[in-house]
């Protein structure tokens, strides 16, 4: 039997059910389809277009060269695959965007409706939105009781398996609507990402030797350390499992092979686990999570659109240290540490008051993880509008979320070079600094680093102003 295993977002060998159920069927046909058509404006960022580039070329390496690219609605290229071979069987793992299960249903409908075999699998997610509900049949709204009661008190997740030895590829094969990789147009004209990957070794290679690395060195530390980004206590495996480099399988039995069961170290690093599921199964409940406040009080919110202050925010030039830190390794490197996408964020939506939708698409478009479900969940969590969310009351100062969290300012001092000389006592507040200070440390205020484009405690002032003017029920 001829099958055509569809990659999408399981690009890998190992532990990848549907590759497993492909070359136990016959002869095998991978297949991997852009599809900015039916994405439309949720297709991916520039990032994720420069990772998925890289990651296809060491896929199609693991592939010895046998995966095939097309370009174009999956829908209609997979028509045109029918007519022009005699492939028998398609296998998949499935996604779970709105945009996306809309689509794969589609095509599976039209598909056995062609007497052609179609299977589907659970090859990104521990649990499936489906299979975690409230005892009384109801979904989850919050956090802690959907991980520590649904999925904890749930079944296990299945056991991670070895890539398939016996792959037979079918290289009779044969179709016009195929293309190049270099024809899917991935890469920007620009040549900035060339040094944003630098310090990406992209591919299911690299993403189990970081997988790794972190478990040597990373885990043991890591409900203390995931807060200080200087520190290499995060496992930096977002893309990894965004792009299925790896399955989150792997990585939740990894980690407890390398640490004991009730270790608060290892239950903060799954948890973490939990939340990218948490925002999975909110999108699958919210189709329309990624647009719309998920409570709906906040529709009347006034946000403001100066764009002088986004502008200012997007590249890291507020006057806020620790904010433009942050921002500036967003930009160059395509991730930004978890403590710091907190800090920006609530910097952005509560300090300079502009809307949460500003966030989601700059995050969206300069992550290499960018994430449809996790990236609308948490912004809509850092703006208190999305489910279990943080209260309107919570902003984050970023002068003491940097003398706390960078207190030695390596971080900061790294990403705003300009402040490198700067004495600890003012390197989160360098407009307090006294001129001789700021002479020495050779900082032109307005000049060589910027004055703070607002008033730290008179924004939060003016938030919790305009935040506290909702109804109280929506």
């Amino acid at each position: 039997m001829k099958t055509i295993m569809w990659f999408r977002q399981d690009l890998r060998l190992n532990d990848n059910p549907a590759l497993i159920e492909a070359a136990k069927s016959g002869k095998v046909i991978p297949i991997y389809i852009l599809d900015d058509i039916n994405a439309s404006s949720q297709k991916m960022g520039s990032a994720s277009r420069v990772w998925l580039h890289h990651s296809l070329i060491n896929l199609n390496k693991s592939l010895n060269g046998n995966l095939i690219f097309f370009k174009g609605a999956a829908d209609k290229i997979i028509a045109k695959i029918i007519q022009e071979t005699n492939f028998e069987k398609i296998v998949w793992n499935r996604c779970y965007e709105p945009w996306r299960m809309e689509r794969d249903t589609r095509i599976k409908n039209w598909l056995k409706g062609m007497g052609i075999e179609v299977k589907s699998f659970k090859g990104s997610l521990l649990w499936e939105p489906q299979e975690i509900y409230k005892s009384d049949g109801t979904h989850y709204r919050v956090f802690t009781p959907f991980y520590r009661r649904g999925c904890l008190g749930a079944a296990h997740p299945r056991k991670p398996k070895h890539y398939p030895s016996n792959i037979q590829f079918d290289n009779s094969f044969n179709t016009t609507s195929n293309c190049a990789l270099e024809e899917l147009d991935l890469l920007p004209n620009e040549s900035w990402h060339y040094k944003m990957i630098e310090g990406w070794s992209i591919g299911e290679k690299g993403a189990l030797d970081s997988l790794n690395e972190f478990l040597e060195n990373g885990i043991l530390s890591y409900k203390s350390g995931r807060n200080i980004p200087s520190q290499k206590s995060v496992s930096r495996l977002s893309p990894r499992l965004h792009f299925g480099e790896l399955s989150p399988n792997q990585v939740w039995y990894a980690a407890q092979e390398i640490i004991e069961p009730g270790d608060s170290n290892l239950d903060s690093f799954l948890s973490e686990l939990g939340w990218r599921e948490f925002a999975h199964h909110l999108h699958f409940h919210y189709p329309t999570l990624a647009n719309e406040n998920l409570n709906t009080k906040f529709n009347s919110f006034s946000w403001q659109t100066t764009q002088k202050s986004l502008k200012a925010w997007q590249r890291g030039v507020t006057g806020f240290p620790i904010v433009d830190a942050g921002m500036r390794e967003l930009y160059q490197t395509g991730y930004m540490h978890n403590r710091l996408r907190m800090v920006v964020g609530s910097f952005l939506v509560k300090n300079l008051l502009q809307h949460w939708h500003h966030g989601r698409d700059w995050f969206h478009d300069c992550l290499v993880d960018a994430d449809l479900c996790v990236n609308s969940a948490s912004w809509q969590w850092i703006a208190g509008c999305g489910a279990d969310a943080a209260p309107y009351f919570r902003i984050f100062n970023p002068i003491t979320q940097g003398e706390k969290f960078d207190t030695d300012g390596f971080y900061t001092k790294k990403w705003v070079p300009e402040l490198a000389k700067m004495p600890k006592k003012y390197l989160f507040c360098p407009w307090q600094a006294p001129s001789e200070v700021l002479e020495q440390s050779g900082v032109q205020l307005g000049k060589t680093y910027p004055m703070p484009i607002v008033d730290q405690k008179n924004s939060r002032e003016l938030a919790l102003q305009a935040f506290s003017k909702l109804p109280k029920t929506g």
